[in-house]
């Protein structure tokens, strides 16, 4: 369900110091917009900020970059990031909000915007099979995502969709992840730290069960032939120095 247009939303966003309205014009550069250097987390599809504004005040030491589509929600966003960085006696500087649409990431995140942790709440599950590609988590997205995610980098995901959940699982192996935990019911894992957004409060009232996923990246395989070719190289080398030819390789 769409957010009705909110008149204040674009004027209070134009005005805040964290909002960045030329994302594009930010690619390659975004570890250095932030006042200090730190790892990065990104929150794909950050909606109203619950989620981002409370991880954010609560973790200084990372900063955090909420992306949505839509102007109206961030404009949300902005006001409950500052609800919350006010409850935290902490100003908003590892913080960082922008629209964009997710599906173009590599538009604004480029392999030198090194990210170490994507954030995935309660996507829409695309439930036809026609509009899968659409998925935030679809082999697509995730190959995307890879260009930019560090290595060892993890996605964190939560839904409440069944079929989403089972399907992703699928995406992530197929992209060259390994899932390091899941559960089928968030509530029922009692060694969870969880940070709720406006959807889980919402399913969770409901009696849905919330679905969850920690996957990592895995290091490239290494490949012998490369391997093999460099060694070779590196031998013909010494033996040109030592017959006193120059070194041209």
């Amino acid at each position: 369900m769409r957010m009705r247009k909110k008149a204040w939303a674009r004027p209070e966003l134009a005005q805040c110091p964290y909002y960045i309205q030329d994302p594009r014009g930010m690619r390659g550069s975004w570890l250095e917009w932030y006042p200090k250097r730190r790892p990065l987390h990104i929150e794909l599809g950050c909606g109203k900020g619950v989620f981002t504004s409370e991880i954010a005040a609560a973790n200084p030491e990372i900063n955090y970059l909420g992306i949505d589509l839509s102007d109206d929600v961030l404009g949300v966003a902005r006001r409950n990031i500052e609800a919350a960085f006010e409850q935290a006696g902490r100003t908003p500087d590892n913080i960082a909000l922008t629209a964009y649409n997710i599906e173009l990431i590599g538009d604004i995140l480029s392999p030198q915007d090194v990210v170490d942790r994507i954030y995935i709440n309660f996507c829409n599950p695309w439930p036809r099979t026609k509009h899968h590609k659409k998925r935030l988590t679809h082999t697509r997205q995730l190959e995307k995502y890879k260009r930019f995610l560090a290595p060892g980098g993890e996605i964190h995901f939560k839904t409440d969709n069944a079929d989403l959940y089972l399907a992703t699982q699928r995406y992530l192996r197929e992209s060259g992840f390994e899932i390091l935990w899941q559960t089928k019911d968030l509530k029922a894992e009692p060694d969870a730290i969880d940070i709720p957004t406006e959807h889980e409060l919402m399913f969770a009232a409901q009696g849905i069960p919330i679905k969850a996923i920690t996957a990592r990246l895995r290091d490239p395989v290494p490949d012998p032939a490369k391997d093999s070719g460099r060694e070779d190289v590196q031998a013909i080398r010494e033996e040109l120095e030592k017959l006193g030819y120059p070194n041209t390789l």
